[in-house]
């Protein structure tokens, strides 16, 4: 079995628009991000799994396996994230079919998806997915490596939404910042 970084990069080389980063997230990055979910939260979903640290953190919380829904586009790592967390469940589809595949119940959503480095257009209607299966308390978490939110202002108005600035997280490479968007309180 390839070592963790070995798998990723090969991914990375072989689905770089999918992939979008050279190196897997670091522990620190995945315990940051699945620090806003437990087993209260309720259903998640996770975006964009990669190798799976991000879901190991989130059950790590005490989400259970049944409660944890996620979607993968690239063939090779959703299989691969399936086998390592049995009793999860895996689309093997992009994040914007959350939708059409679930209910409206979801208590958050926690994305690894490079965000920034889609097209607007794109960017909306995954985060606008999120927010179709999510309860109206349900939080979306993202994080980026730049140094703008997930969505633009006017991004975030168009879907109703605010965005607030989590935990920086310096030991991951890049450097990331974590996000937490929610819906609006008009």
């Amino acid at each position: 079995m390839l070592s963790e970084l070995a798998f990723f990069l090969k991914q990375a080389v072989l689905q770089p628009k999918q992939t979008s980063s050279l190196v897997p997230s670091s522990r620190a990055l995945a315990a940051a991000m699945a620090e806003h979910v437990g087993p209260e939260t309720g259903p998640v979903v996770e975006f964009g799994p990669g190798t799976g640290i991000i879901t190991r953190a989130i059950l790590a919380r005490g989400v259970r396996p049944e409660n944890l829904t996620l979607f993968e586009m690239n063939p090779v790592f959703a299989e691969t994230v399936a086998k390592r967390f049995p009793g999860t469940t895996m689309h093997v589809t992009g994040a914007q079919q959350a939708p059409d595949l679930m209910p409206a119940t979801v208590g958050a959503v926690v994305s690894g998806l490079p965000l920034l480095s889609m097209p607007r257009s794109l960017r909306r209607e995954i985060v606008g997915a999120a927010f179709k299966v999510m309860r109206p308390d349900g939080i979306f978490v993202q994080f980026t490596y730049g140094h703008t939110t997930p969505l633009s202002p006017e991004g975030l108005s168009a879907l109703g939404l605010t965005a607030t600035k989590a935990k920086k997280v310096w030991a991951n490479f890049p450097p990331a910042q974590v996000y937490i968007l929610r819906r609006s309180q008009n």
